[in-house]
């Protein structure tokens, strides 16, 4: 076992692990860490614990020191002078005529390194581009090809339920969304409505999937949960016997066919049982 804590560059950007050493650390403290990048900024956001060895990317890098008020304004300096970069670089994939988009500019903690975030059709050949820009700003330079879930994870916007969108707010990293998922669902399969900003299917179809889908041997949600009405099962209601049409499982409720009728009614889940075979 190690002794960690989890630490945040972003909001909603993924948790690294890195060694406290002997510093006295808790969820919300400031810390300058040590990264394969250099020398950055970040937050406390899962306190010190300890993890399996096979849970940690060695080496497992040190917490320098807690982070000050002077290291703070250090890093509002490093956004301004980001922004500015960035206007700068657009200027030049203007000039170089590139077929490229900057999404974001970002220096390291330490200045070491700039950062330009951009998505592209294709590859780009951005070489005359990284020597313009290494000679203005005095720096290294990279360049990053992002696909558009991280573009919209950084640039954020206000998704079809009104809220901001996950990816922005709180989703550290992105997992895999099928349309099954919005079938099972029971929504429209009209991509204008079930996909996100980012033009790909929306990623609150994954972890409010397993509320729907339903079945002993489905998933882990469900199996948590302890789902097991699901379509086509044979039930027994207050009115009979039946065959369950649909089922909400936001609203607690299931729609069964009666055997004795042919007519469709809701009931509370609380109402129906499994027939036994």
């Amino acid at each position: 076992m190690v002794k960690v804590i989890g630490v945040r560059f972003k909001k909603a950007g993924k948790i690294y692990y890195f060694n406290p050493k002997d510093l006295e650390l808790s969820v919300g403290d400031k810390v300058i860490v040590e990264t394969s990048r250099g020398v950055e900024f970040g937050e406390v956001v899962i306190g010190p614990k300890e993890v399996r060895d096979e849970d940690v990317i060695s080496p497992l890098k040190d917490v320098i020191r807690k982070a000050d008020e002077e290291d703070e304004k250090v890093v509002e300096e490093n956004r301004a002078r980001a922004k500015e970069a960035a206007n700068i670089a657009e200027k030049k994939i203007e000039e170089h005529g590139l077929e490229m988009k900057l999404v974001d500019v970002e220096y390291t903690f330490d200045r070491s390194k700039l950062i330009f975030y951009f998505t592209a059709d294709g590859r780009v050949d951005f070489r005359e581009l990284v020597k313009d820009l290494a000679a203005i700003f005095r720096t290294r330079i990279e360049l990053r090809q992002i696909g558009v879930r991280d573009e919209a994870k950084m640039i954020g916007g206000l998704g079809p339920c009104g809220r901001i969108v996950c990816c922005h707010s709180f989703l550290g990293e992105f997992d895999p969304v099928s349309i099954k998922m919005a079938k099972q669902q029971n929504l429209s399969l009209n991509p204008g409505k079930i996909s996100g900003l980012c033009g790909r299917l929306m990623c609150c179809l994954r972890f409010e999937y397993h509320n729907y889908c339903g079945g002993a041997n489905c998933c882990e949600g469900c199996k948590a949960g302890n789902v097991t009405l699901k379509e086509e099962s044979k039930v027994v209601t207050p009115l009979g016997e039946g065959t369950v049409a649909s089922v909400d499982r936001e609203k607690g409720t299931v729609t069964v066919k009666l055997a004795d009728t042919g007519i469709e009614k809701d009931f509370s889940v609380e109402e129906v049982e499994l027939k036994e075979d």
